[in-house]
């Protein structure tokens, strides 16, 4: 018999965790709202819609509809592909944005569109697989990716998204399993591909035959002129392109993210796997979650609160562009946004001032103002002297004394 008596060696512990926990680490943007507790901070560092915008009258009364139309599917267990009334509503929400050829039989509902990252992962990377993202990207999807093994291979992005003569070459160089794009108003970036630029990407998936994986989340959050059309929705133009496509979206941004609706578009094969993989895990996305925002899309609200919030975000961005204008001068340097959540800036060191992120961040937080250092979101090479400062949740009062505070800790950061 094993002696557990006190002084006696104790056994090691039988939590042996997997492998592939040895390729990522938590997240920094969670570990920093560790420090937000602090009263009266000013938080530039959610990458959250305002709470204050949700629509919840007409939430509740999707909500009530969804009970009175479909009781028992809403209620019940579902497909795990999804709720059929959602997909076609899904379809018909991506079609009014020109992606026309998408049938509610060509997506699946994910739990949130982190989710559809996840499945992307399970199903198409193997150990030691190269990917290509932007550098910065969505610090999510590193850590995903990264999850299942992949070597990330990062793409340099400028005002106009990833640079398609780069990611020619590294294509060439590498023979990637996926390239990774978010080209609408990018997280962290806040950057637009152009729709020159979106053309060539499809066109280069084609020669090339590499998957390209577009995810979509901020695409309706433009302040003044829309975007150009999605890949998804470009891809008509190209011949052949449709089948070199992944598509991800999201109702988080614009709706709410507590209903976690996101969707999958994808060559049948992938979506066949991706939807095995889904059972494995959750089954299925809440059905009385997609029974309501079904019934949310289909009442037709949604022009009205995505004009709502489009005025609003622009309001604050230009708050925020102005204040840092005003307050940091040539300390920083960044591109105004044009729709999104987020100002994408980097500190110059103008004038002997601190030009490092995590240095600012930390003296940022002892004057009450938090944003996320920008080294994170690279996969590899990081620029520390990179910052992410969102303006969705904050009112414009507040933008312009958060970012007096900020001037402050830059000054005392020196």
């Amino acid at each position: 018999m094993t002696n557990f008596a006190a002084g006696a060696a104790q056994p090691t512990s039988p939590v042996r965790l997997a492998d592939r926990l040895n390729n990522v680490e938590t997240s920094a943007i969670r570990e920093l709202f560790k420090l937000l507790g602090k009263p009266g901070i000013i938080s530039f560092a959610g990458g959250f819609p305002d709470a204050a915008l949700f629509d919840v009258e007409g939430i509740r009364e999707a909500a009530l509809a969804a009970l009175a139309a479909h009781p028992g599917a809403a209620l019940q267990y579902g497909a795990t592909e999804g709720f059929d009334p959602l997909r076609e509503q899904l379809a018909a929400f991506m079609a009014a944005k020109g992606a026309t050829g998408v049938a509610p039989t060509d997506l699946i509902v994910t739990t949130g569109s982190q989710q559809a990252l996840d499945l992307i992962g399970k199903t198409l990377i193997s150990p030691g697989d190269k990917v290509i993202v932007e550098g910065p990207t969505f610090l999510a999807t590193i850590q995903c990716f990264k999850l299942y093994g992949a070597e990330l291979i990062t793409v340099p992005v400028d005002g106009q998204g990833a640079d398609v003569d780069a990611l020619e070459r590294l294509i060439a160089e590498h023979r990637p399993k996926l390239v990774y794009l978010i080209p609408t108003f990018g997280n962290p970036s806040g950057a637009t591909m152009s729709r020159e630029r979106r053309r060539r990407v499809l066109e280069l998936a084609v020669q090339t035959r590499t998957l390209i994986v577009e995810d979509d989340p901020y695409g309706d959050l433009y302040f003044d002129a829309a975007p150009p059309q999605s890949l998804l929705a470009l891809s008509a133009e190209v011949p052949g392109s449709r089948e070199c496509l992944v598509h991800c979206g999201s109702l988080s941004k614009v709706l709410s993210p507590g209903l976690r609706i996101g969707w999958l578009v994808a060559p049948p094969l992938l979506l066949a796997k991706a939807t095995m993989c889904k059972q494995f895990s959750d089954a299925h996305t809440s059905t009385f979650a997609q029974a309501t925002a079904a019934q949310y899309l289909a009442a037709g609200r949604m022009p009205a609160t995505l004009a709502r919030v489009r005025a609003i975000y622009a309001q604050r961005a230009a708050a925020m562009v102005q204040a840092l204008r005003d307050t940091l001068g040539a300390a920083i340097t960044f591109a105004p946004p044009q729709g999104g959540l987020f100002v994408w800036a980097r500190l110059t060191g103008a004038n002997g001032r601190c030009a490092d992120g995590g240095v600012l961040a930390q003296r940022a937080i002892e004057q009450g103002v938090a944003f996320v250092p920008g080294a994170p979101f690279f996969a590899r090479d990081p620029d520390p002297a990179t910052l992410r400062l969102s303006f969705a949740t904050v009112d414009e009062d507040r933008i312009r004394e958060g970012v007096r505070r900020l001037g402050v800790a830059l000054a005392a950061a020196q």
